[in-house]
């Protein structure tokens, strides 16, 4: 006979495996989705939903209807008779009062100032003329629109206008590109090449994921140099400055994701875009100088790394023996400050090898 109760039978039957058999509460089914891979996963949808809107508007705002905000011009001659205020004034209204006129004595002062990148073209007023010298290598959207509105304010007006392009980009780049590509793989290469050090050499400990981070930039630089400029020839660079401004920035890309690594965790590359791509590479003046950029962007984007490059780059290119200290610093900083925060922080970084050895003889 069996040793107990038909009731406690049923008892029993009601839960056949035990715990296992039970219902899971709402907190417990919401705990264990918080230990799975949907809750990141979905997490991630949404926040790459978000990101693919945001890079496609940052870019359109700042570079689909680019508009004169603030344009340096030089002027000389004789502004003030009827004609040429007339002609100023003109410029001033098709410009939305844009130009920023400065004066100058004579043309060669305004020459100076324009490899100096002070101001980006030269009016000469004439009295029965007016030139207008437009420098291309500034910024081809500037001269783009000087030179497309100069004509028609003479023509309406009654004074004839005479454009020319004092100092051209370079054949194999007529639209200036070329630096804003080279500088964009930089920026990019450079934090990608940080996210995959985490993935494939996360053993690194912290000097030897700098010393890394230093090595893939000089050499990502060295054969982004080459590529542009040996092999295909769009642009010939100053060879090794662009070679060490390229590797500079590289190395502050890939400094800057490893801080944000450091900072938090596996959620690093949402500041890393954000900073990198969808604030910096808009504002950094490569694609559309920062006159035509919105005024506010085209101050921010002078203190983040593309925009840096980009200028450094510039002046390297076209402006040789007129290098700015400015955008170094601002690329030596970004470097500098990325690369103290990690080491200061370096214990929380998800990467490194010693603490493992430790714990290796401990049983399980």
């Amino acid at each position: 006979m069996p040793d107990h109760e038909p009731g406690e039978q049923s008892q029993q039957g009601a839960h056949p495996h035990g715990a296992h058999g039970r219902v899971p509460t709402r907190g417990e089914r919401w705990e264990s989705f918080k230990e799975s891979p949907f809750l990141p996963a979905i997490v991630l949808v949404f926040i790459l939903a978000a990101a693919a809107g945001l890079f496609a508007g940052s870019y359109t705002y700042s570079m689909a209807n680019p508009t004169p905000h603030h344009v340096p011009t030089a002027v000389v001659g004789a502004p003030d008779n009827a004609r040429g205020k007339a002609f100023l004034d003109g410029m001033e209204k098709a410009l939305n009062a844009s130009l920023e006129v400065r004066r100058y004595d004579d043309v060669a002062g305004a020459r100076r100032d324009v490899e100096e990148q002070k101001v980006f073209a030269i009016l000469d007023v004439g009295e029965d003329k007016v030139t207008l010298d437009v420098s291309g290598a500034s910024g081809a959207s500037v001269a783009q629109v000087l030179a497309e509105t100069a004509p028609k304010v003479g023509e309406k007006v009654g004074v004839p206008v005479t454009v020319k392009d004092i100092k051209p980009l370079q054949e194999g780049d007529p639209r200036g590109l070329a630096i804003f590509y080279i500088s964009l793989a930089a920026v990019i290469i450079g934090f990608v090449g940080a996210i995959q050090l985490s993935v494939h050499a996360r053993g690194l400990n912290p000097a030897e994921r700098i010393g890394f981070t230093a090595l893939y930039a000089l050499l990502g630089a060295f054969v982004i140099a080459a590529v542009v400029d040996w092999w295909l020839g769009a642009v010939d660079l100053p060879f090794v400055e662009s070679w060490l401004i390229l590797a500079l920035t590289l190395f502050a890309s890939g400094m800057v994701f490893t801080m944000f690594n450091t900072l938090f965790g596996r959620w690093a590359m949402l500041p890393t875009w954000g900073l990198m791509v969808l604030l910096g590479n808009p504002s950094s003046g490569g694609a559309v100088s920062w006159p035509l950029l919105p005024s506010v962007l085209g101050h921010i984007g002078q203190w983040l790394p593309p925009g840096a490059s980009v200028n450094a780059q510039h002046t390297a290119v076209y402006f040789g023996g007129h290098q700015h200290a400015f955008p170094f610093l601002v690329l030596g900083g970004w470097a500098l400050v990325a690369s103290a925060v990690f080491w200061v922080w370096r214990h929380r970084h998800p990467g490194g090898r010693a603490g493992r050895a430790a714990h290796a003889g401990k049983p399980a």
